[in-house]
């Protein structure tokens, strides 16, 4: 009579199961039709409706979109135009009009295959470890810095942004950011600056950049422009910016205390106060405007903020034009940052160095595990305890990813690492138990799988204890790798070696 599958064997089943499914999703990923948007101008009217980041955009104006070039060329088709028009996005979770001549501020790309999250290592982009300058960081102020940071990161409308506080062993904190896509000069660029903006008359402080000072930036096409660009006289050219501000009523009526007081000049361009609102962004001069006769003394929240981007073209003064415009923004809508930070280390990789390395790692994988089960074979002579310890081994694997993916883990290289030190870890106990259960005559095979277990137990929880430290070591940057191999330990010493033993089990009865 044929023996029924053990309870161990069929949990291990189901796993597997909830796993592929926290993979691949239901319905699988690589059966749905369209693009997937990764970013939204939080500005546009399409955010306003609702649409968001990795929702799924199936068609335009009733055209069906399979791909990104699908996309693109019904863009292309409709914009720019000498008018507006109305465009009508379908989405999974609705449809979303907009009547605009202008190409829509969002970027998509193919729907990914899988729901696993790979790292900075494995997709390209750039990572930096940062500390405050100067000053020892407790609990409370790395996560104050970690939160204005990812406003202000966000505010630049970058995607694949994360932004996490990390220590090390010896209580220093750290805050971890990572940008898909971004460049170490990107990176740089944009933390390595305080970001402190005064506007001064004279020695005094009008308002400052944040919520504090600032109701409101004008970011549209009505309240923020480029007024034109010139030739500088040396071979270069510069275009000026300007944007409009709300005050808020303190800021608004300490503007109007200073200029209550200040004398008015007559120049041929007209009237002005005799001191011009200074523009400082990390204690430098950025621009100086001047004041006209009809702001003196009165409380006004409405205020014109301009500069300007220079460059070898007019095309490169035009485009430094618009990025000091968005930096400038950015500060005034986010504020400073409370501390001058430090660029402890810096790193970055190209995505296709990555995906390389991916294709070289699960190649060297599947060789390394196609030799272990020759050799078992080779020992014990029996073809289904080679395919137990391969298929046991997978299952490990599917397992440790589909966790990753509900949980929403990137893996990096260190998580690869923490993989293959799972697999190898794996192939020892399993070993262990064939050994046990098939060359030890002294007990019956029950005895024999127990005594097996207690190896197993006793290196499972030196490993785990091992681990622990990894998780602060090297300010976090090794969490991938103890992470990884937490869940695949934990994974086959309560799932997958249990459902190995009582399928040898069953071999050998």
């Amino acid at each position: 009579m044929k023996k029924k599958l053990t309870w161990k064997i069929w949990l291990l089943i189901i796993f597997l199961i909830f796993s592929l499914l926290a993979i691949f999703g239901m319905p699988p990923n690589f059966l749905e039709k369209g693009v997937m948007i990764t970013s939204v101008d939080s500005n546009s009217s399409l955010f306003e409706q609702g649409m968001r980041q990795g929702q799924i955009l199936t068609s335009i104006d009733g055209q069906m979109i399979s791909s990104i070039e699908d996309y693109s060329l019904i863009i292309q088709s409709k914009f720019p135009s000498s008018e507006n028009v109305k465009t009508i996005f379908e989405t999974k979770q609705g449809e979303f009009i907009i009547f605009s001549s202008e190409v829509p501020d969002l970027t998509v790309e193919k729907i990914p295959d899988t729901k696993i999250k790979l790292g900075l290592d494995l997709e390209g982009g750039a990572r930096a470890l940062v500390k405050a300058e100067n000053k020892s960081l407790d609990t409370s102020e790395i996560n104050d810095l970690v939160d204005i940071t990812s406003n202000r990161l966000n505010e630049f409308g970058l995607t694949d942004l994360k932004v996490l506080p990390v220590s090390d062993l010896s209580g220093n904190h750290f805050m971890l950011i990572e940008i898909a896509g971004a460049t170490p000069r990107d990176l740089k660029s944009l933390i390595s600056e305080q970001g402190k903006f005064e506007a001064k008359i004279g020695d005094e402080v009008a308002f400052e950049g944040g919520s504090k000072d600032i109701a409101s930036v004008g970011r549209d096409a009505q309240n923020a422009r480029i007024e034109g660009c010139n030739p500088d006289g040396e071979g270069s050219y510069f275009c000026r910016f300007s944007f409009t501000i709300t005050l808020s009523g303190d800021a608004a009526k300490r503007h109007a205390e200073i200029t209550e007081n200040l004398s008015v000049n007559t120049t041929p361009q007209g009237n002005y106060l005799s001191k011009k609102l200074d523009l400082y962004l990390d204690d430098k001069l950025v621009d100086s405007l001047l004041i006209g006769e009809s702001l003196k003394g009165r409380v006004t929240t409405q205020i014109s903020i301009s500069g300007s981007g220079s460059g070898a073209s007019q095309d490169e003064a035009y485009e430094s034009a618009v990025e000091e415009m968005k930096k400038l923004q950015t500060i005034l809508i986010t504020g400073s940052l409370p501390y001058k930070l430090e660029i402890v280390k810096l790193d970055t990789i190209s995505p296709t160095l990555g995906k390389e390395f991916v294709k070289i790692i699960l190649l060297a994988g599947i060789a390394a595990l196609l030799a272990v089960a020759l050799i078992v074979f080779i020992r014990y002579r029996k073809i289904k305890i080679s395919l137990a310890l391969l298929l046991t081994t997978f299952s490990e694997v599917i397992i440790i990813l589909g966790i990753a993916s509900l949980i929403d883990w990137n893996i990096d290289l260190p998580g690869i690492a923490g993989i293959l030190a799972t697999i190898g870890t794996g192939i020892d106990d399993l070993i262990v138990i064939l050994d046990e259960s098939v060359h030890s005559l002294q007990t019956n095979l029950k005895q024999r799988l127990k005594r097996a277990f207690a190896i197993i137990m006793g290196a499972y929880f030196t490993s785990l204890v091992s681990l622990l430290p990894l998780l602060w070591a090297g300010a976090g940057l090794l969490k991938g790798f103890a992470i990884t191999t937490i869940i695949g330990i934990s994974v086959g010493v309560l799932i997958t070696r249990p459902a190995f033993s009582d399928l040898i089990k069953r071999f050998q009865e």
